[in-house]
């Protein structure tokens, strides 16, 4: 006889809410990533770094919870139906995407504990290129926290936002190097920092299509006219 349903469900509730508490974890270890570079505290910075130890473990946590739930499932011949399947698969792909955001939040930290920001003035354009990826995660945990496609779709065009405030730090940078405002090295840093931060904001919109494939089963992709729904037809005979 196939086993119930129901212990099921509740451990993908538990697992869900799991990784919903690691996307605050991250967003607590990005946030402090930006904290110690806008100050130069390379001692705030060392003890970001060591903020992602615990990351790394619940990452593997949730992981293997997600893998003994399906194996127990198969065990006991349990259907899971449709909708508890792509939750299930949904932890998964979160879970690894929101550990590769604590990986970048590092790296900056890093680069500020290496002592490499020094107390060259930051240009205004990296505070509002951070804080954009802050309200993306922020935005995104949420989406995840309520299973909430509408916003998740929201996080999904904010993308181009953080392109475009990347590209004008750029562009500050090269004129305060023209202007003797700041030297290369600092200028090479930030244009890491920079990409770090993209890369960020695109782990967060990675996250968005999983939630809205979770909420409505729907699969979105970025195409050259923008964010488009894919149809997603079941092959013939199915």
């Amino acid at each position: 006889m196939p086993g119930s349903t129901e212990g099921f469900v509740a451990r993908v509730d538990r697992l869900t809410a799991d990784v919903t508490e690691q996307g605050r974890r991250v967003l607590n270890v990005i946030e402090g990533a930006f904290d110690a570079l806008f100050s130069a505290d390379a001692g705030a910075a060392g003890r970001v770094v060591r903020m992602d130890d615990a990351i790394d473990r619940v990452d593997v946590e949730i992981e293997k919870a997600s893998v003994r739930l399906l194996a127990d499932a198969t065990t006991e011949a349990c259907n899971l139906g449709d909708q508890t399947l792509r939750s299930v698969l949904t932890v998964v792909k979160v879970n690894n995407e929101l550990e590769r955001v604590a990986d970048a939040a590092v790296l900056i930290a890093s680069s500020v504990a290496e002592g490499r920001i020094g107390d060259g003035k930051l240009p205004d354009t990296m505070r509002v290129l951070c804080n954009s990826v802050i309200g993306i995660l922020r935005d995104v945990v949420r989406a995840l926290d309520r299973s909430d496609a509408e916003l998740a779709r929201i996080v999904l065009h904010s993308e181009d936002a953080v392109e475009q405030f990347k590209s004008a730090l750029l562009r500050d940078a090269e004129q305060q190097i023209a202007d003797a405002e700041m030297t290369v090295d600092l200028a090479f840093t930030l244009h890491e920092i920079a990409s770090q931060c993209e890369r960020m904001a695109d782990h967060c919109t990675n996250i968005a299509e999983q939630i809205i494939y979770a909420a409505t089963g729907k699969i979105v992709r970025h195409t050259d006219a923008g964010w488009v729904d894919v149809p997603n037809q079941r092959p013939a005979g199915a």
